[in-house]
């Protein structure tokens, strides 16, 4: 048990971490990078929102999140290369399916924590009865 524990406490240190690194370290991006650097994050977060998705699912697969995680970042980074090479901002596209993609994993997380909850309560009540 204190294995199983120990395995699902591994992301949020993780994620800690990264938070408390992010906030940190002083990192300086040079102004022609100012175009893939938010297209990169943005996807990275889409991916973190799925793997915290897939987690409540009870579905998360680390291998499926760290592939897709560097598979985000790196498409959403050539695709806005792409389109600076050919003077179109293809980015935008990018940041538009990443941003619903997005919103619409955070509507579910919302939806599967208040549904937790609520299933919580009702074991509570009946408990007491």
């Amino acid at each position: 048990m204190l294995k199983e524990v120990g395995e699902k406490l591994i992301p949020l240190i993780g994620l800690l971490i990264g938070i408390i690194l992010g906030l940190f370290l002083k990192v300086d991006i040079p102004a022609a990078y100012s175009t893939y650097v938010p297209v990169a994050i943005l996807a990275a977060l889409d991916s973190v929102f799925g793997g915290f998705r897939a987690y409540l699912e009870g579905k998360f697969e680390s291998d499926i999140f760290i592939s897709g995680f560097f598979g985000n970042v790196i498409i959403a980074s050539l695709l806005a290369y792409l389109g600076d090479r050919l003077n179109v901002p293809i980015y935008l596209a990018a940041v538009f399916v990443f941003g619903s993609r997005l919103f619409n994993n955070f509507a579910i997380i919302r939806r599967l924590i208040l549904s937790m909850a609520r299933s919580k309560n009702v074991r509570r009540k009946n408990d007491e009865v």
